[in-house]
């Protein structure tokens, strides 16, 4: 993704379409074969879509898609990067919010607000963010990340402890818990998201748009006090430093009590579904923790964002693949197909009234008789997620720096501070090196 363009990019208007790709779609995007209907190509890795697909083609007889599966959100980066400079990339992708900004510093998606614009109320405030870039539309949200905590209720029983509604609670709660051999959370080394969406609910804002520039800030009021709360819970030991690399291992270490709560989404339920034999029942939600003294906000970082479906700028027909993206969204068969882990990825419906498939996201299997009272946090927490969050156009390169870094955070090596005083330096000279006009 970092191409030659890319560096020579200026962030006037920050990031949006600065360099325009050629239109051409080298026959792949969406041609209009003079004897037959529209054709889009559509590329996604998400369970369900295919039998989305289906039901769009039977439905519609001027517009077909055409989907070809990829195989994870990050292949899905290399692809695309690939086909955009082949001059031959799709019409549609599937994709994460994170990501958005990048592409679009690089001149590869359409502006497709005109289209989508009226259709902004069907979809929650926090889903509706994720596609846009400078107050443009470059896609349409598929599916919102409700933030919550889900913890062991027998283990928090047994040791007189309540669930944590506040930061400082989780950590005083994990105190109790470390006595007893128990990790109150888990910080894999490989996965600094924790930093980010704890960074994020705090206010934070590591990149904004200031004139033609980007601002770039690591060590602002919110980013520390992130940083305080991690770092009290690995000086404390109440971590345990499980990698994702052993996901069954992770999974069992749950469903035995060595660890016992999770801050999560609806769509990573499934996993604890799919590896757990011995804790079904045993598991329940609370409100993800607050701030002391401060108002519920939810983060919609990393690995907590919804999906979105972007239209790409070498599309020739941008309105049809516009439609054809509301579609899967706001189809109610399409919806319910996505929102089913047995059809689809159990992802909640980015859509403004999702009450109706909370349902079919969460388990009740896992949840046992906390099921119904979970409906209601879930519900709450779509209510509250971080909008003003903005990813800057290296943000992918950014995360991958601070990998590295926060593995010598978990493993007590250096400091949250000094990672943060690390990616303030290491994005702003990143930034310049791509050409892109910064502040920081």
């Amino acid at each position: 993704m970092n191409s030659t363009r890319s560096r020579r990019v200026q962030a006037a208007a920050a990031a949006v379409v600065l360099a325009t790709l050629a239109t051409a779609c080298g026959g792949g995007s969406g041609d209009k074969q003079s004897s037959g209907p529209v054709t889009l190509q559509f590329w996604g890795w998400a369970n369900g879509q295919d039998a989305v697909v289906k039901a769009f083609n039977a439905s519609h007889t001027d517009v077909k898609l055409k989907y070809t599966k990829v195989t994870d959100q990050l292949t899905m980066q290399k692809q695309l990067s690939n086909a955009v400079k082949a001059k031959n990339a799709p019409c549609l992708v599937q994709n994460t919010a994170e990501y958005v900004t990048s592409w679009v510093s690089q001149g590869a998606l359409a502006d497709i607000s005109k289209y989508v614009s009226s259709s902004r109320s069907k979809f929650n405030a926090g889903s509706w963010a994720t596609t846009q870039v400078q107050g443009k539309s470059y896609g349409v949200p598929t599916s919102s990340a409700p933030a919550f905590t889900i913890y062991r209720t027998d283990v928090f029983k047994k040791y007189g402890l309540k669930a944590p509604t506040t930061w400082d609670e989780f950590i005083a709660a994990g105190k109790v818990l470390k006595k007893h051999g128990i990790k109150i959370t888990n910080f894999a080394g490989e996965d600094p998201s924790t930093l980010e969406v704890l960074s994020m609910q705090a206010g934070a804002h590591w990149y904004a748009i200031d004139g033609n520039s980007w601002k770039v800030d690591f060590q602002d009021a919110g980013s520390l006090k992130a940083a305080q709360v991690i770092q009290d819970i690995i000086d404390n030991d109440l971590n345990s430093k499980l990698s994702f690399a052993d996901y069954a291992a992770v999974q069992r270490n749950y469903d035995n009590g060595g660890t016992v709560t999770r801050q999560i989404s609806t769509w990573q339920m499934a996993g604890m579904v799919q590896n757990f034999t011995k804790s079904f029942g045993k598991w329940a939600l609370a409100p993800w923790p607050t701030y002391t003294g401060e108002a519920a906000k939810t983060p919609a970082g990393t690995n907590l964002t919804g999906s979105v479906t972007l239209v790409t700028n070498q599309c020739k027909n941008t309105q049809q693949a516009a439609e054809a993206a509301l579609w899967m969204s706001t189809n109610p068969g399409a919806v319910k197909t996505m929102a089913s882990p047995t059809t689809g990825n159990g992802v909640m419906p980015a859509l403004a009234d999702s009450q109706s498939y909370v349902g079919e996201a969460i388990s009740d299997k896992l949840l046992g008789t906390n099921y119904e009272p979970a409906k209601k946090v879930v519900t709450d927490s779509l209510n509250t997620v971080t909008t003003d969050w903005a990813y800057g156009p290296d943000f992918t390169a950014m995360l991958t720096e601070m990998q590295a870094g926060w593995a010598k955070v978990v493993s007590k090596q250096e400091k949250v501070t000094d990672l943060l005083a690390h990616m303030q330096e290491w994005t702003v000279n990143d930034l310049k090196s791509r050409g892109i006009s910064v502040k920081g």
